[in-house]
Parts: structure tokens; sequence; C-alpha cells
């Protein structure tokens, strides 16, 4: 089963978001998803600067198997994106809470989202 991260929030499009105090939020992909995917190949992340809008889509993660859009799970301009895994995508498939990070953003509105919990236990995970 794959692992899902218990101080982590997640979306019904599989992202996670990462509050760290009143600063950017991180967002990535859970490793349900990354499992899913299999080998991830190539992504295409949001602009620093752009806005992007809960739900919505702001870029893709391209795999061996599929290509699947990225959903924003919040509102708000994105400040930062992960270089390393443009680089080296299988860094999601690796370390999907660390080292595979997407993007951050300065957060003005959350999407829907669930708790470690609710996520689990609606796409098969453990804590």
């Amino acid at each position: 089963m794959s692992k899902v991260v218990a101080e982590l929030k997640y979306s019904a499009e599989h992202e996670w978001v990462a509050v760290d105090g009143d600063g950017p939020v991180g967002i990535g992909i859970s490793a349900v998803a990354a499992d899913a995917l299999g080998d991830i190949v190539y992504v295409d992340l949001p602009e620093v600067g752009s806005t992007v809008t809960a739900g919505e889509t702001c870029g893709e993660v391209e795999s061996t198997k599929s290509v699947s859009d990225l959903y924003s799970p919040v509102t708000g301009e994105v400040t930062e994106i992960n270089d390393a895994v443009v680089t080296d995508p299988a860094l999601i498939n690796n370390d999907p809470y660390g080292a595979g990070w997407l993007f951050k953003v300065a957060a003005t509105e959350e999407g829907p989202l669930m708790s470690a919990e609710e996520y689990a236990a609606t796409n098969g995970g453990e804590l």
C-alpha cells in the first residue's frame, strides 16, 4: 500500500498540500498517485509569478503509462517551483513527499481538501 503522510492535506485529484505557518504552501502529488502512474518521465509545472486556481489544471505529469493533468489544490500566486523535479521527474516516484515536491503557492484560498485519514480511506493508502 502507498504511504499517506498524516501532517498533509489532500485533494480528490491526489495532490497534497503542506501548510507551514504563514508562508507559502508546498504542493506535490501523493504516493498513491505516483504509484498508479508508474515511472514518471516528464513534469510541466506552472511558472513562478503565475496565478493558480483551486480545482483547475495548472500543469501535467507524464509517465510511461499515461499523461495526467495536475490540479491546483489552492488559489494563489506560484512563488517557487522545484527545478530538481523538472530535471529528474523520477524524484516524484522516489520521494513524493520530500525531494519530489512540485511547487509552492502564496495561497489565498484552499479548495476542498481531505485529511490524511479521509484520503487514505478513500484511496487505499496507509498512514
